[in-house]
């Protein structure tokens, strides 16, 4: 069985990784094409998660000490339960819950990111910061008062350029690392 170089190695990761990129990009363009499927899936895959951490809660239950701290954690298990599952069966209620919750943290992110302009503007660069707040004060805003509408296209949108941004960065650095390892490998300093 031969042995793969370094450089070999590093090829066979980065076209992995390339592949995850691309993938990455093809799942963002489909959820931007269509946004409010992709934020079923985000809110079905949130109401998983809290099973699952129904789950888990309920677990760790009967590993408590005294009926008290027993008691206390089944019922939070079951409160988890509960809730995912009510997530799981009423889906759009979950995508309006999560919207919501989106709208005021943005709001919440672009006002504090202003607060700190305001706290570090002697520094250089800081102006960024405060384009940073007012863009997020201002996504926040629509998506605030266009809901419950907004519902329809915040999440899958916003999942969706978040994964096509990912996608370029890891197949750019990916590329990156090809050529890096590609200019030092030994084949390309003897010649």
């Amino acid at each position: 069985m031969a042995q793969n170089t370094p450089v070999e190695m590093v090829r066979n990761a980065s076209t992995g990784s390339i592949l995850w990129g691309v993938l990455l990009i093809v799942l963002g363009m489909l959820a931007v094409g269509s946004p409010f499927l992709a934020a079923v899936a985000v809110s079905a895959a949130v109401a998983w998660l809290i099973v699952l951490a129904g789950v888990v809660h309920l677990m760790l239950a009967f590993r408590a000490h005294g009926a008290g701290s027993v008691i206390w954690k089944v019922l939070v298990g079951i409160a988890y339960l509960c809730f995912g599952g009510y997530l799981i069966v009423h889906p759009l209620l979950g995508v309006a819950s999560l919207t919501f919750a989106l709208a005021l943290l943005f709001l919440i992110e672009g006002m504090l990111n202003i607060v700190l302009f305001f706290k570090m503007r002697s520094v250089h660069g800081s102006s960024w910061v405060l384009v940073d707040g007012i863009i997020t004060l201002l996504l926040g805003l629509m998506i605030y008062m266009q809901w419950p509408s907004s519902s329809a296209w915040a999440i899958g949108t916003l999942v969706g350029i978040s994964l096509i941004f990912s996608g370029v960065a890891r197949v750019m650095m990916s590329l990156a690392v090809r050529k890096g390892t590609s200019e030092a490998s030994p084949s390309s300093l003897a010649a």
